[in-house]
């Protein structure tokens, strides 16, 4: 599934091995890949993979090389270029930074399809700091058994297999076969279609993922798991199987566990629509790591304590969970054309987990935590014009900013087209939700956000996204109390024009004034000022 990025291109490149994203190549740009074969054999005790990895790619742009991405501490051995007549024939191939640029046979022309087999292996990459700083994760249960997961999404896939390493672009399906020695057992994304025993004691996993994926959610999770499973009923009116792969050491918690999964699963699917990959599963690996949103494998560290994202104050319920299950929708089936757009997965994540709060235990439970939400380092703004890479993005508030961005919007719309407004951005259509195929996974930018909110309200909101994602400056609220009488103006960046209203407090009554760019007086009565914005709904200085 390729998005429309094909006119974002350049001559080299992202280059850093370290970071995903960035300006697509010409030569990437010119294909959409359509699907994944990886074929991995692990080896726990050397830390060492080898395999091989067949793309099949359908050409857009006229092409004589084909190029992929593939860390240079992993040894491509053969490339091999699949012919109409289905043999196979070797081609020249160079990796160099990170870089496998392969000579093809000839020059493809739009519209026609080619298939490679890469052949490689090697010590992959050990992470550093994962999720965070990705790489193979190489660790022991607390019986001494291997325990072994990958993360990649800020780094990219290419840390351990030869991917078109771009957000852009989504494989339609993918295989997923893994080798690994008894009794470990792997979790990966998708279906589990088969285990193949083999003689020298060994098994090889098959997974399928039978919709689009994006590549830094291709997950290994390898431990002797034992299995928690059961079924939940969508609100599509189907059941999906809900699959928890933990510790021995952990069965117990993972089973005490299970039902918050249901009731998280339940929470998301009452206000965005019916969660997504119901054809496939949706599945929790224990991992040696804190997390990721891992496409129907979430990676799940959190140790079964409860966690909250606003620090400190424990909320009763398993925070990094219902994070990374959020993005099952904000990420995996709603993905953003560009990091520049990650606002859209960590932002709505984030703020979803403040509606939890009030859909438990009421406004009061969501406004304190949406208030614990308020710290950032508002130095870059969380949704830029420009292309971005993951770490660019990255050092930008995309988490408590972006939620509060949403908390604000709320206010302005009010709740009942707010909540249109989320459930559209998930699925625009009922007739979307109703699919199960994962053809209803799409790839969105701000924009389209912004049309969406624009068409549920009537309103023109480019200033409203202007102010909060496009730049980084908040609003400044200027404030005087004279002769009883209060005065407001909005100051912005550049003098930019914000027409946003704000509630007044005067003594029981609760009063809604739009601030004209002139700024307003109100006056009252009593001693007391009132009392500006008093739940806190705006954000600004």
């Amino acid at each position: 599934m390729l998005t429309f990025l094909l006119s974002i291109t350049c001559v080299i490149g992202q280059t850093d091995i370290l970071d995903s994203g960035g300006k697509l190549s010409g030569a990437q740009a010119s294909v959409d890949v359509k699907f994944y074969d990886l074929s991995l054999q692990i080896n726990p005790d050397e830390k060492h993979i080898s395999g091989k990895l067949l793309v099949d790619a359908k050409i857009v742009q006229p092409l004589s090389e084909f190029v992929l991405d593939l860390d240079s501490m992993l040894k491509v051995e053969m490339v091999r270029q699949i012919t109409s007549s289905k043999s196979f024939q070797n081609v020249y191939f160079s990796h160099i930074n990170g870089k496998i640029v392969i000579s093809l046979t000839h020059t493809f022309q739009p519209g026609e399809n080619i298939k490679l087999e890469v052949w490689y292996s090697g010590k992959p990459r050990i992470a550093p700091n994962p999720p965070w700083e990705g790489g193979f994760t190489f660790a022991k249960t607390p019986s001494g058994a291997h325990w072994i997961a990958t993360s990649c999404q800020t780094n990219g896939a290419d840390l351990w297999w030869p991917v078109k390493d771009h957000v852009s672009d989504e494989p339609d399906s993918m295989a997923i076969n893994i080798r690994v020695p008894n009794p470990l057992v792997v979790a990966s994304n998708g279906k589990l279609t088969s285990i193949e025993k083999h003689s020298d004691s060994t098994s090889t996993y098959h997974w399928f993922v039978s919709t689009p994926i994006n590549v830094y959610n291709v997950a290994l999770n390898i431990a002797p798991y034992l299995v928690v499973d059961g079924k939940m009923r969508s609100v599509a009116g189907d059941e999906f199987p809900v699959v928890f792969y933990a510790l021995p050491e952990d069965v117990e918690k993972a089973k005490k566990l299970f039902p918050e999964i249901i009731a998280h699963l339940q929470f998301y699917e009452k206000y965005l629509g019916p969660y997504p990959f119901r054809i496939d599963k949706y599945g929790v690996a224990q991992t040696p790591h804190l997390g990721m949103e891992h496409q129907t494998i979430i990676a799940y560290g959190a140790k079964f304590n409860n966690g909250s994202m606003t620090g400190g104050k424990d909320w009763g319920f398993d925070a990094l969970h219902h994070h990374e299950l959020g993005h099952e929708w904000w990420g995996n089936l709603v993905t953003n054309a560009d990091w520049k757009d990650m606002w859209i997965h960590e932002g709505f994540c984030s703020y979803m987990q403040a509606l939890y709060q009030e859909d438990r235990l009421g406004k009061e439970a969501y406004l304190e935590y949406i208030h614990g939400m308020r710290r950032f380092t508002n130095v870059l703004p969380i949704a830029p014009n420009e292309v971005k890479t993951a770490k660019e993005i990255y050092r930008a508030p995309i988490y408590n900013k972006g939620a509060w961005t949403l908390h604000t919007l709320r206010y302005l719309l009010g709740d009942k087209t707010f909540f249109k407004v989320l459930r559209k951005m998930a699925y625009p259509n009922a007739e979307m939700e109703a699919t199960s195929d994962g053809s209803a996974c799409r790839f969105v930018q701000t924009s389209d956000f912004i049309k969406i909110c624009e068409e549920a309200s009537g309103l023109n909101l480019t200033w409203f996204f202007d102010i909060y994602v496009r730049q980084a400056a908040l609003p400044v609220l200027e404030k005087t109390v004279e002769n009883n009488v209060l005065f407001l103006k909005w100051k912005t960046p550049d003098q930019r024009p914000f027409p946003m209203p704000i509630t007044i407090k005067t003594g029981k009554e609760w009063k809604r004034f739009e601030i004209p760019s002139k700024g307003i007086s109100i006056p009252f009565d009593g001693k007391e000022a009132p009392i500006v914005d008093p739940e806190g709904w705006v954000l600004k200085m």
